[in-house]
């Protein structure tokens, strides 16, 4: 019978809840589930780490294979990029505006951009002030540490598993 940590977990809860039934009274038969319950556990436990390790070792490779397609990709792109300035630098020498064939046609699209010489000079009406407000963690964590108070920001305290 496969035991999930869920039922070693209301197992335990359901020993100590008779335990405080007995009034603390600790009989043989609650001590032998205890240690049942804790050696199961202890099992449960050991295969959980084996299973964390493992996928934590997969996700290493998925980065590494992430990391090899991304330089794949890119020296991709860099190829293109080069391609298509080679084809329009070409095309402009020759005044080609266009190429078609029945499989392909390459042509070049007029476009607009605007280039900002200098900003100083813009009117306001043509600026944008663009600004962002986060948190100063580290203060805050410094101010509550050294005794103050903060309003709207309180430490939390976690346990974080570590597997080795």
């Amino acid at each position: 019978m496969k035991v999930s940590l869920y039922n070693i977990q209301n197992e335990y809860l359901q020993i100590v809840e008779s335990l405080i039934e007995n009034g603390g009274e600790l009989t043989p038969e609650l001590e032998t589930e205890i240690k049942i319950n804790k050696d199961q556990l202890q099992t449960k436990g050991v295969c959980y780490g084996f299973i964390i390790k493992d996928l934590e070792a997969e996700n290493k490779a998925i980065d590494f294979e992430i990391e090899r397609l991304n330089n794949f990709k890119k020296s991709r792109t860099n190829a293109i990029d080069r391609l298509k300035t080679n084809l329009s630098t070409a095309m402009q020498v020759f005044e080609i505006e266009q190429l078609e064939t029945p499989l392909i046609k390459i042509n070049f699209r007029k476009s607009e951009s605007i280039e900002i010489e200098d900003l100083s000079l813009l009117n306001d009406a043509y600026k944008v002030t663009k600004t962002t407000v986060t948190a100063d963690k580290v203060k805050i964590k410094n101010t509550i540490k050294d005794g103050g108070t903060v309003v709207g920001a309180t430490i939390s305290y976690n346990k974080n598993i570590q597997i080795k």
